[in-house]
């Protein structure tokens, strides 16, 4: 493996991709500690460090959620506070209302064009996400501030009344959205000429730049003496089992066996040949998690407008529904919150996992590519009969894959439930909120960024005759 990273850095082209891809990392993270203007530093500050502590209630709890998608750049109140969620939530929309809207299917069905068609009208529908989003933090740190900083506000001329903070509120309110599209363009950059998939590797650098504070405040979290020792041993072993079993379930494939008859091409006859269709047995990748994510979060910012309303029923029903959807009671009790939300996150993930794996086979379309190409599959008829055994095939892999994705989802709140167990109290500050580190999500795109850089260069060194990373 090191002969192979001294052969890809000798590489002038893949050297420029990968030190392309760190210099819009180091900026991106750079830029994620600007705060927004007019903000109140030291009313910051004092938010920051008591959601970091598991303060701020449900509040605090949907901060860290942002904070997943947003590279932890929400923390610092940044001109990049909302990350690439907008993004994701209008992707998720769209991708929603594909089979729905027929002009949406055609486009889905045009190849790249169509995609193109698709990627532009995200790009509209994330405009008007992000400044919804914008708001609705801004209102979620003024409702923490009340609570930690004596009253004072994270953005003393936030609001559209008096006249004179209409100005300074849509200046934050443009600031923020401009950082949500500068922070995908980013993405869309390191996905052209870097290497990796542009969006997973701005999260991918937001998880590993909080990782040494995440490990800190896991073994910090214990009550002391052999309990911390407990809670170092058991988070490295839940953290190594853990990543052994994605990179597993993530290379697992089933290989459907495919011949080709004689064909001719040009004018030569070509003989009968064989290959395989791999189907991965998680072929959706960290996708179904982010979308859940983004829609979790979603309700919660939408009730956090109303948490201090004037009416007292409407203000603790927004309470109960942000504590409800950002799993807060989940990492605090073990209550019937908790559990529900739990049960709702898993159920989630499955759901998302079935549709983004009908999503990509419908656009691959094998049974039609395969009869285009005159393969067949041993024993199974072409056309229809091809088309059920593989959806058959591939529904099947996808169980496995979705209840491992969604267990992956709720390894921290299942961590939580057991440390209730006596004497596995030491779980409790591995199952909390603030070990990012071990959420299923950041774990998943941690490992999945990593297997995807490497292929991606063992792709780069194979054209070349050079010895890759992946056996």
């Amino acid at each position: 493996m090191l002969q192979a990273i001294r052969n890809a850095l000798g590489l002038p082209e893949i050297r420029s991709r990968i030190l392309f891809t760190m210099l819009i990392l180091v900026i991106y993270r750079l830029i994620s500690h600007i705060p927004v203007p007019g903000v109140n530093l030291e009313v910051l500050k004092q938010i920051q460090n008591s959601v970091e502590n598991g303060g701020g209630g449900g509040l605090g709890a949907l901060v860290n959620l942002v904070g997943l998608l947003s590279g932890g750049a929400v923390y610092n109140f940044s001109v990049l506070a909302m990350g690439v969620y907008p993004y994701v939530t209008a992707n998720l929309i769209l991708q929603l209302l594909i089979p729905v809207i027929p002009r949406l299917e055609e486009m889905a069905k045009e190849g790249d064009a169509g995609r193109r068609k698709i990627n532009k009208l995200t790009y509209y529908l994330t405009v008007p996400m992000a400044a919804l989003n914008a708001i609705g933090q801004v209102n979620i740190f003024e409702q923490i501030g009340r609570g930690v900083g004596g009253g004072a506000q994270v953005m003393p001329a936030w609001g559209f009344y008096p006249a004179e903070n209409i100005l300074p509120t849509l200046v934050t309110i443009l600031t923020m959205t401009a950082g949500t599209m500068f922070a995908v363009w980013l993405g869309e950059l390191i996905t052209e000429q870097g290497i990796g998939q542009g969006l997973s590797m701005i999260i991918f650098g937001g998880i590993i730049a909080r990782l040494p504070s995440s490990i800190v405040n896991t073994i910090n979290s214990g009550s002391g003496g052999g309990s911390n020792f407990l809670t170092l041993v058991a988070f490295l072993t839940i953290t190594i089992g853990t990543i052994l079993a994605i990179v597993y379930m993530q290379e697992g494939e089933r290989r459907i066996p495919v011949n080709y008859g004689r064909r001719v091409r040009g004018r030569r006859m070509v003989g009968a040949s064989g290959s395989h269709i791999p189907l991965k047995i998680n072929s959706s990748g960290m996708i179904p998690l982010i979308f859940a994510q983004a829609l979790l979060v979603f309700p919660a910012i939408v009730a956090g407008f109303f948490v201090n309303s004037t009416n007292a029923s409407v203000g603790t029903f927004a309470s109960g529904v942000v504590d409800l959807f950002a799993g807060q009671q989940g990492a605090k009790s073990l209550t019937w919150q908790s559990i529900t939300y739990t049960l709702f996150y898993f159920a989630l993930v499955l759901g998302f996992t079935y549709f983004y794996t009908d999503v990509m086979m419908q656009q691959q379309n094998l049974p039609e590519n395969l009869q285009k190409q005159g393969g067949f599959i041993p024993g199974i008829r072409p056309g229809k009969p091809t088309e059920v055994f593989i959806n058959t095939v591939v529904r099947r892999l996808t169980l496995v894959g979705a209840l491992f994705l969604g267990l992956l989802a709720v390894l921290p709140s299942l961590l939580s439930f057991l440390s209730y167990v006596p004497g596995l109290g030491f779980l409790k500050p591995i199952g909390g909120n603030n070990s990012l580190l071990l959420s299923g999500a950041g774990l998943l795109i941690v490992v999945g960024v990593v297997l995807d850089t490497m292929r991606q260069l063992e792709a780069q060194l194979m054209m070349r005759n050079y010895e890759g990373f992946i056996k």
